[in-house]
């Protein structure tokens, strides 16, 4: 029977009711548990994945071909279910812990439904790539007996499976999700309530304040605003549609090809999450991994985000020179000094963040008190004010955006929760050395085309969780440092996003730039090539993660940073006028060599990087013809 439009209309306004409500409890939670009073972690987990799956079951429907009213009885009893498989736990937490090891049939039910929830929700909230891994591998507990070789297993009964995943903190609620109840939700509240305050705008000027004067500058000024907002965002593709939406078309008006200022934006956004202080959620996980302080992660990971914005950066510069492109008048651009007037306040939480974390705070205490300052600091101007609709809008796109990474956790967690009851991860970390012949070159190869792979489709987080567990400690057993291999995995699992056929970033700057996916994934690929090539420095070079001395620190990174250069100008194929194959050659060499530190690998890279900017520079600058990009700023576009 048809349902009347008003009639429509009031189930439609109650579904958004329940969902607000429920995404106010959530912030509450969050809130109160970092701020007053943390519980253990399984409830803490349980009731963060309950409420989580609540807003998934509720704002995503069971189809996306559904539209209007969207929401069938199947999604409230979805969501029935979820409370119900949550507060199980909650009733009867003390008597489970008691007869851990046996479980009832009571549990099992409950565990089952747990179980397919969880895969239903990831399935709505993150695509199928999760869902389908997660499954097969919670199949595999199940048909070992009848697999091969290095695969087969004495199989294990839906109790023995069914207690892991969701009777212990070693599944389900396993330190993945652990990471996203405590520490994810926190910094994406923060973040989020960052841009409803005027972040993203004053970032956006403050780049182009900085940068937009120079050869190329929109292109440059979308490099820099798109890596400082993806260090607060955490999202390649929620980056793109946010700086995006102005850079693209800005970098189109001063000359440059849509496909090139699509690949631009894509990479400089898909990066952000390399970038301390907040960076990706997977960064909280390494932490977590290897029990160090969050802020070591951080230390480690800024040297290799600085190079992989210098490779992009000059890669850019390379473009502009070879078209002639000139940056935009001085009068068309805002001043530094105004832009820091206007917005500068809006810094204050990040600094409270860093403050805390260097003294040694969690990341969960911290957060707390950034929020707390972002509270206070939002009322210096009018125009940032933490109004109710803008809270109430922060609060839902807060949830919402959580879901993605707190569903990956949990689905992650089943797949971890099958390597610890069949031992597949050690043998699959036993497989890759095998494979590999003990070289940890062919290794970090199979280990980047793997993690890049697996990248596609799916969240970062998740990514990185399956393939670090398979492949990390087996680079660790060839001699890697923890930290080094850890950042490996999620360094191309970040870069997946730009990596085609399945370059989710790319083609979200597709649909701006009006251009081919392929192409600007392809491009983009090319541009930023030297972030395929910077987790292979640090791996050899552990100085490069600010391991070691001071002066070997500074001379690596100095090394690494003419090795990207002369990577950009090899890929872009002009410095001070076309370059020819030799030159290209003679650039991609070197690049290559400095991998490796070494005084003959660096020696010999140098001399060779050195010929061809000889040959450059020795025969006088060439000016572009046509020069598109300097007709249309003097013209005003």
């Amino acid at each position: 029977m048809a349902i009347p439009a008003a009639e429509g209309k009031k189930r439609l306004l109650s579904v958004q009711t329940v969902v607000l409500a429920v995404a106010i409890v959530l912030t509450a939670f969050q809130l109160y548990t970092a701020g007053v009073s943390m519980l253990t972690a399984w409830i803490q987990r349980d009731i963060h994945i309950t409420l989580i799956m609540v807003l998934v079951f509720l704002s995503y429907p069971f189809s996306r071909k559904a539209k209007g009213l969207a929401w069938s009885m199947l999604d409230w009893l979805l969501a029935v279910l979820a409370v119900a498989a949550g507060a199980y736990i909650i009733f009867n937490y003390q008597q489970i812990v008691l007869r851990l090891g046996s479980p009832t049939t009571a549990d099992v039910v409950f565990g089952v439904i747990m179980i397919l929830l969880v895969l239903e929700a990831t399935r709505r909230g993150t695509g199928p790539a999760l869902t389908i891994i997660a499954a097969i591998f919670l199949l595999y507990n199940f048909f070992g007996p009848w697999l091969p070789g290095l695969l087969g297993h004495k199989g294990y009964s839906l109790a023995r499976v069914v207690s892991q995943m969701y009777l212990t903190t070693e599944g389900i609620f396993g330190l993945p999700l652990g990471v996203s109840a405590s520490y994810i939700f926190l910094f994406v509240f923060l973040t989020t309530m960052l841009e409803k305050s005027g972040m993203g705008k004053f970032l956006i000027d403050l780049a182009m304040a900085l940068m937009g004067r120079y050869t190329g500058g929109p292109a440059k000024t979308a490099v820099l605003a798109s890596g400082l907002m993806g260090t607060i965002s955490g999202s390649a593709v929620a980056n793109v549609a946010g700086t995006g939406t102005f850079t693209i078309p800005l970098m189109k008006a001063n000359g440059y090809k849509p496909h090139f200022a699509g690949a631009v934006e894509a990479c400089a956004s898909s990066g952000g999450q390399l970038m301390p202080p907040v960076m990706g959620a997977a960064a909280f996980i390494i932490a977590e991994f290897l029990g160090i302080p969050y802020l070591k992660v951080c230390l480690a990971a800024a040297i290799p985000a600085v190079l992989y914005y210098l490779g992009i950066m000059m890669g850019v510069h390379f473009e502009a020179c070879r078209l002639g492109l000139r940056g935009l008048p001085r009068e068309r651009l805002p001043q530094v000094k105004a832009v820091l007037k206007e917005g500068g306040q809006l810094l204050i939480p990040l600094a409270v963040l860093v403050y805390f974390l260097t003294l040694q705070y969690t990341p969960t205490r911290s957060a707390f008190y950034a929020i707390i300052a972002l509270v206070i600091v939002s009322f210096f101007k009018r125009s940032t004010w933490l109004t109710w609709p803008r809270l109430k809008e922060g609060i839902l796109d807060a949830a919402r955006n959580t879901i993605t990474v707190a569903l990956a956790c949990a689905a992650a967690g089943l797949v971890i929760g099958s390597f610890n009851v069949t031992g597949l991860g050690m043998k699959l970390s036993a497989f890759i050395v095998e494979v590999s012949g003990g070289h940890l070159l062919l290794a970090l190869v199979l280990t980047s085309v793997v993690s890049i792979l697996m990248g596609m489709g799916m969240p970062t987080t998740a990514s990185y969780i399956v393939v670090g567990t398979m492949a990390a400690p087996a680079l660790v057993k060839m001699g890697l440092l923890p930290l080094a291999a850890h950042l490996f995995v999620f360094y191309f699992a970040i870069i997946s996003a730009i990596t085609p056929p399945v370059a989710l970033a790319a083609y979200a700057a597709a649909g701006i730039a009006k251009d081919e996916p392929m192409r600007i994934g392809f491009t983009a690929c090319r541009l930023a090539m030297g972030a395929f090539i910077v987790p292979f420095m640090y791996a050899y070079s552990p100085t490069l993660i600010a391991v070691g001395s001071i002066p070997h620190i500074l001379w690596n990174s100095f090394t690494a940073g003419v090795g990207v250069t002369s990577l950009a100008a090899a890929m872009i194929g002009y410095i001070r006028k076309p370059a020819s194959v030799v030159e290209r050659l003679l650039f991609l060499v070197g690049a290559l060599l400095l991998i490796h530190p070494g005084m003959i690998t660096d020696t010999t890279g140098f001399i060779l990087i050195a010929i061809a900017l000889t040959v450059q520079f020795g025969k006088g600058r060439k000016v572009p013809v046509g020069a598109p990009g300097r007709r249309s700023v003097e013209a005003g576009a």
